[in-house]
């Protein structure tokens, strides 16, 4: 039994509700000039800044609680008298984090004492702390802007640890194997080896993602482990120094691959901090002020509306983690060419698996991540000291870390404990992407 169709109806069929095109509307959202906000930059600042700042609060109060809880002169005096133990406890509390803060920023009594004497010695010194934090979070910057582009452009860059190792690599190879260069040529050429191996060591799962559709997740866990593996061989091989005993560790380099420093030992500033501030603006001008930065950002909030407006997902997808990996490449080059001046194994205490937790902290931005990575700067640099004064293990320091990380990670904690109201346009954002999805 069929149904027949009265031709000469003029009755209209119905016509059913002609549904958005997503692509159009996201690409509308994203073209759409901004709103003026209300109070200014102040108030833009203060809605960015606070969640985070309070995350890191909260996470030193309870590193607070845990120093008291595992120091055993505490639970003496609160057998002794519960005032003697909350005395001690404060004490314990205060000198740890004193000690943290003057060993990663400086002793105030001894910076106002060396500014006093004028003595450009003394006063190198008295800031020496702070210039350390520096030096400290100078590969944390390259290996944080690494991760976040990847994160802007859809994409979660796992392998930064393992391409930091195959560009510290390449560099140091440039930097003892090639001999008689002028400083001005044999330094660049050493950080854009390191930048080359890192890219390729990026190239490869980018390309598996957007040919594929490969996870570069998995790729780049295992790329991580064939870095270190070969790094491995090559430093107890063929780059293997002859005097070093059978140690893996590669010839010292050149001077004239070494980048400056700008003050004599034990300062060790150098000219590898400043750079990272250039990288980092600009990561931050190619990403939101060139149409390639544009286009990364699109096919990693909405691939399908990128295809829709006719960008090249491929190439996107491969030069987003190109650039990811030439910045780790860099990482690992700057630590030996300014720091280490030769490639080991111990090179890298876990730059590249920080750098994901640098990246959620700062926001996935470049003067987040450049903010980050100083603040986890000063708490490793201050670890030590803070061990040494109050005897309290330098892991709690990696604990701190971790319970700041996990207050950022999870904002409605802090709205939830300081009654913070969501703003409005948080309310209204839609997230259409993840972490390499597609």
């Amino acid at each position: 039994m069929g149904w027949r169709v009265n031709q000469n109806s003029t009755e209209k069929p119905e016509q059913s509700p002609v549904k958005p095109d997503t692509g159009k509307v996201l690409l509308e959202e994203l073209t759409r000039p901004p709103e003026p906000q209300k109070g200014g930059w102040w108030r833009s600042a203060r809605r960015v800044l606070l969640v985070p700042a309070l995350a890191i609060l909260t996470g030193l109060i309870f590193g607070a609680i845990l120093m008291v809880l595992t120091t055993e002169e505490v639970y003496q005096a609160f057998g002794r008298s519960f005032g003697e133990g909350m005395s001690l406890a404060g004490r314990t509390v205060v000198e740890s984090y004193g000690a943290m803060f003057a060993g990663s920023l400086g002793d105030p009594g001894r910076i106002i004492t060396a500014l006093g004497s004028g003595e450009p010695a003394a006063i190198r010194r008295a800031f020496n702390p702070f210039l350390e934090s520096l030096v400290n979070a100078t590969p944390y910057i390259f290996a944080g802007l690494a991760v976040a582009l990847g994160f802007r452009s859809g994409l979660f860059n796992i392998g930064v640890e393992g391409q930091l190792f195959v560009g510290a690599t390449a560099s140091a190879f440039v930097g003892y194997a090639i001999k008689g260069l002028p400083g001005i040529i044999h330094m660049p050429l050493a950080l854009l080896a390191g930048a080359v191996a890192g890219g390729v060591w990026g190239f490869i799962p980018g390309w598996l993602k957007a040919k594929t559709g490969a996870h570069e997740v998995i790729n780049t866990i295992m790329l991580n482990w064939i870095a270190f593996r070969l790094t491995e061989y090559l430093l107890s091989g063929p780059m293997s120094r002859p005097d070093s005993g059978g140690l893996p560790i590669t010839p010292l380099i050149e001077k004239s691959a070494e980048i400056p420093q700008f003050f004599q030992s034990p300062i060790r500033l150098h000219l590898g901090f400043f750079m990272a501030l250039a990288v980092a603006w600009f990561i931050h001008w190619l990403l939101f002020k060139t149409t390639i930065g544009f286009e990364m950002r699109t096919v990693g909030a909405n691939p399908h509306g990128a295809r829709y407006a006719g960008m090249n997902i491929t190439r996107s997808t491969v030069l987003a983690m190109t650039i990811s990996g030439a910045l780790a490449g860099v990482a690992g080059a700057v630590q030996v060419l300014a720091v280490n001046r030769s490639m080991a194994i111990g090179l890298s205490p876990g730059y590249g698996f920080d750098s994901i937790a640098l990246a959620l902290l700062g926001n996935s931005t470049p003067i987040g991540v450049v903010l980050s990575s100083i603040l986890f700067g000063v708490l490793r640099n201050g670890a030590t000291r803070m061990m040494v004064v109050s005897q309290i293990p330098i892991d709690i320091v990696s604990i701190i870390q971790a319970l700041i990380l996990a207050f950022v990670a999870a904002p409605a904690i802090i709205r939830t404990i300081y009654r913070i109201k969501i703003p409005k346009e948080a309310e209204q954002a839609v997230f259409v992407g993840s972490w390499g999805g597609k």
